[in-house]
């Protein structure tokens, strides 16, 4: 049983660890403001569930894991909410998107 929680927990820090680098390479690919804030708004939220999930299948005291669910669910309401102000203030300022005209015109006429 101690292999089984020590190999899922390797994997829930694996995946948090690769949606983290993911959401990097997203705010350096990506064009605009916008989409990069949506990859890593996305990508952080997720890797955040998936490390503490990973710590808290390593923890074996109930007080840790009980710190970490709590972290874990204000994580889950301030990311999505922070992202949401970031882009709300980001339109009121008139900040726009870019977008690709070729691809919109190839569309069109397809």
């Amino acid at each position: 049983m101690d292999t089984f929680i020590n190999i899922s927990s390797a994997v829930f820090l694996l995946i948090g660890c690769f949606l983290c680098i993911s959401g990097g390479v997203g705010i350096l690919r990506f064009p605009d403001f916008y989409s990069r804030m949506h990859a890593v708004g996305v990508t952080d939220t997720l890797a955040t569930a998936m490390i503490l999930i990973g710590l808290m299948l390593q923890s074996p005291d109930g007080l840790v894991v009980l710190k970490l669910i709590f972290i874990l669910l204000m994580m889950l309401f301030i990311g999505p909410t922070a992202s949401h102000a970031l882009a709300r203030s980001a339109m009121i300022n008139d900040l726009k998107p870019k977008i690709n005209k070729q691809a919109d015109n190839e569309r069109v006429t397809s």
